[in-house]
């Protein structure tokens, strides 16, 4: 581990970019599922049902020290506010922090996960 601090480390010094660790993308960043629903709200935004969204654009406090950086704020024509996030997959803490964030704040809380192609494509949607 000390090895790949200082490899890191030595890399970033000879102005390239560091490892991040579990695949995270850096702040601000999106990944390839973040980049396919961006594209799916701009579908909704030009349907008609989107007023705007904004990825990364609002953190939210949940305890000391604990926050959850929404994916997506989603603000839909008829002026309600929606926080959206990408999973991949669901850890744990993921799941206990957007259910923290749904108890504190009055937003609607949607958790979206890709679909496989094979099954079809598109989002399975969950409301918190």
């Amino acid at each position: 581990m000390a090895f790949l601090r200082t490899h890191v480390r030595a890399r970033a010094r000879e102005g390239q970019q560091a490892m991040l660790a579990l695949g995270r993308m850096k702040n601000g960043q999106m990944n390839k599922t973040e980049e396919a629903y961006a594209a799916h709200l701009e579908l909704r935004r030009i349907a008609g049902e989107v007023a705007w969204y904004k990825f990364e654009g609002i953190k939210l406090r949940l305890a000391d020290n604990t926050f959850l950086t929404i994916d997506f704020a989603v603000m839909l024509t008829d002026g309600s506010l929606e926080m959206h996030e990408v999973k991949g997959f669901w850890t744990d803490d993921a799941r206990v922090k957007i259910k923290v964030a749904a108890d504190l704040y009055p937003f609607r809380f949607i958790a979206v996960q890709a679909l496989p192609k094979k099954q079809g494509g598109g989002w399975k949607v969950e409301e918190f």
